[in-house]
């Protein structure tokens, strides 16, 4: 009886993130033009008793931690791996997304809140203070979300922070297009009205950064490949038999891994045909980390009795 062989194979790629330099960058730039439109729109809104710009000046606050945790997680994740941590910091980036889209949560039903309250109230607003801040808005927000779009938004961390600042661009429109409102009619409704826009707008951008970043923490196959296809491609490579206890998952933003156990025929050479299949993975799936254990089909090996 032939002996079964195995053989373990792990791509150690460094997966070092190029664009880790350009988007630690960007989030610094774009750190601080937020903090300084906060504190800007903290004031005008105080200043002119509109809703719409405390709103988005709230949500300019929750952009402020969390361009801030992501920068802190971008930087975390250059950290090397460690015996104790074999992966280094790189999931310190999906935690900081899926902060983040908490804090949008949170942020939106503060709004919802504040301006379900103001409905009865109609308080007086200041039209031309909030056009003049609603316009430094949207200046600042257009600048930032350039930024983050130049610098490249492979990792998740990244987007969930650019997704924070159109958020922001587009809250930043409606402000400036309720101080119009104010300014030519009077109509002090429009900015209640504006926050509920901009409340709704938070909540959709939340639910994008959540899903994908629990989908990650739960090490769900990534959305992007079919488990039912990756093992027909696996079974179809010559001289393999079957494949089990198989598993695709997502360690960070582009750096997806595998994990499998591949049967192969008796007289199969098991350093051939994984190299085969590890063609196969990265030629057609992007998967380029794997871990293979290779054996011979124990099937083909099986003593038949006859009495």
């Amino acid at each position: 009886m032939d002996v079964s062989h195995t053989h373990a194979h792990r791509h150690a790629h460094g997966h070092g993130h190029g664009h880790g330099g350009a988007s630690r960058s960007a989030l610094v730039t774009v750190l601080a033009l937020t903090l300084a439109l906060t504190v800007v729109e903290v004031a005008g809104g105080l200043l002119t008793g509109s809703l719409a710009l405390l709103a988005d000046a709230g949500h300019m606050l929750s952009d402020t931690f969390a361009i801030g945790l992501a920068l802190a997680a971008v930087t975390l994740a250059r950290r090397p791996s460690t015996p104790r941590r074999s992966f280094g910091f790189r999931r310190a980036e999906i935690l900081a997304a899926f902060v983040n889209g908490l804090t949008l949560v949170l942020v939106s039903g503060w709004i919802v809140w504040e301006a379900v309250a103001r409905l009865d109230e109609r308080p007086e607003l200041l039209g031309g203070w909030m056009l003049g801040v609603a316009v430094v808005g949207l200046a600042v927000n257009a600048a930032a979300a350039a930024i983050l779009a130049r610098s490249g938004r492979e990792s998740l961390n990244v987007e969930a922070a650019f997704r924070h600042v159109l958020a922001d661009l587009a809250g930043s429109v409606g402000v400036l297009l309720a101080a119009v409102v104010v300014v030519t009619t009077g109509w002090t409704l429009v900015d209640v009205i504006v926050s509920l826009a901009i409340a709704l707008l938070i909540a959709a951008s939340a639910w994008g950064v959540l899903r994908d970043s629990t989908a990650i923490l739960m090490e769900q196959t990534p959305s992007r490949i079919d488990a039912e296809a990756l093992v027909r491609a696996i079974v179809e490579v010559p001289g393999v038999t079957s494949v089990h206890d198989l598993h695709v998952w997502t360690i960070t933003s582009g750096f997806d891994a595998l994990s499998a156990h591949v049967l192969v025929g008796r007289g199969e050479d098991c350093h051939a045909r994984r190299r085969d299949v590890e063609r196969v993975l990265a030629s057609s799936f992007g998967v380029t980390h794997t871990t293979l254990q290779v054996d011979h089909d124990a099937a083909e090996t099986l003593l038949e009795l006859r009495r």
